[in-house]
Protein backbone atom coordinates (compact mmCIF):
# COMPACT_ATOMS: atom_id res chain seq x y z
CA UNK A 1 0.00 0.00 0.00
CA UNK A 2 1.85 3.65 -0.96
CA UNK A 3 1.90 5.75 2.29
CA UNK A 4 1.01 9.70 1.57
CA UNK A 5 4.91 10.80 1.25
CA UNK A 6 5.09 8.30 -1.96
CA UNK A 7 2.20 9.71 -3.26
CA UNK A 8 3.23 13.09 -2.51
CA UNK A 9 6.51 11.85 -4.11
CA UNK A 10 4.69 10.87 -7.47
CA UNK A 11 2.45 13.69 -7.82
CA UNK A 12 5.08 16.19 -7.21
CA UNK A 13 7.27 14.39 -10.05
CA UNK A 14 4.49 14.60 -12.42
CA UNK A 15 4.03 18.49 -11.86
CA UNK A 16 7.71 18.77 -12.39
CA UNK A 17 7.41 16.93 -15.65
CA UNK A 18 4.14 18.60 -17.00
CA UNK A 19 6.18 22.34 -15.99
CA UNK A 20 9.04 20.95 -17.99
CA UNK A 21 7.11 19.79 -21.07
CA UNK A 22 5.60 23.07 -20.98
CA UNK A 23 8.86 25.09 -20.67
CA UNK A 24 9.94 23.00 -23.30
CA UNK A 25 6.80 24.19 -25.99
CA UNK A 26 7.45 27.91 -24.76
CA UNK A 27 10.91 27.53 -26.34
CA UNK A 28 10.34 25.68 -28.87
CA UNK A 29 7.10 28.44 -30.02
CA UNK A 30 9.82 30.68 -29.28
CA UNK A 31 12.07 29.49 -32.34
CA UNK A 32 9.03 28.79 -34.51
CA UNK A 33 7.91 32.31 -33.98
CA UNK A 34 11.97 33.49 -35.01
CA UNK A 35 12.36 31.47 -37.87
CA UNK A 36 8.63 32.37 -39.18
CA UNK A 37 7.81 35.81 -37.71
CA UNK A 38 4.34 36.24 -36.76
CA UNK A 39 3.41 32.17 -36.26
CA UNK A 40 2.76 31.63 -32.92
CA UNK A 41 2.49 35.01 -31.14
CA UNK A 42 4.92 34.14 -28.67
CA UNK A 43 7.63 36.71 -29.04
CA UNK A 44 4.81 39.60 -28.22
CA UNK A 45 3.27 37.86 -25.94
CA UNK A 46 6.37 37.28 -23.71
CA UNK A 47 7.49 40.92 -24.53
CA UNK A 48 4.03 42.57 -23.36
CA UNK A 49 4.69 40.26 -20.05
CA UNK A 50 8.14 41.64 -19.57
CA UNK A 51 6.65 45.12 -20.13
CA UNK A 52 4.41 44.69 -17.63
CA UNK A 53 7.04 43.84 -15.17
CA UNK A 54 9.26 46.44 -16.38
CA UNK A 55 6.73 48.93 -15.02
CA UNK A 56 6.88 47.30 -12.05
CA UNK A 57 10.34 47.30 -11.55
CA UNK A 58 11.10 43.63 -11.38
CA UNK A 59 13.02 43.22 -14.87
CA UNK A 60 16.42 42.30 -13.32
CA UNK A 61 14.44 39.89 -11.25
CA UNK A 62 12.84 38.60 -14.53
CA UNK A 63 16.41 38.56 -16.30
CA UNK A 64 17.44 36.83 -13.76
CA UNK A 65 14.94 33.46 -13.84
CA UNK A 66 15.52 33.78 -17.15
CA UNK A 67 18.92 32.98 -17.06
CA UNK A 68 19.12 30.75 -14.38
CA UNK A 69 16.27 28.63 -16.63
CA UNK A 70 18.60 28.77 -19.78
CA UNK A 71 21.74 27.94 -17.83
CA UNK A 72 19.53 24.78 -15.76
CA UNK A 73 19.67 22.96 -19.19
Amino acid sequence: MATLRDTLRTTSGWLKDIFEFGIALILLFVVIDILFPGTTGVVNNVGEIVSNFASEGVVGLIALLLFLLVYKR
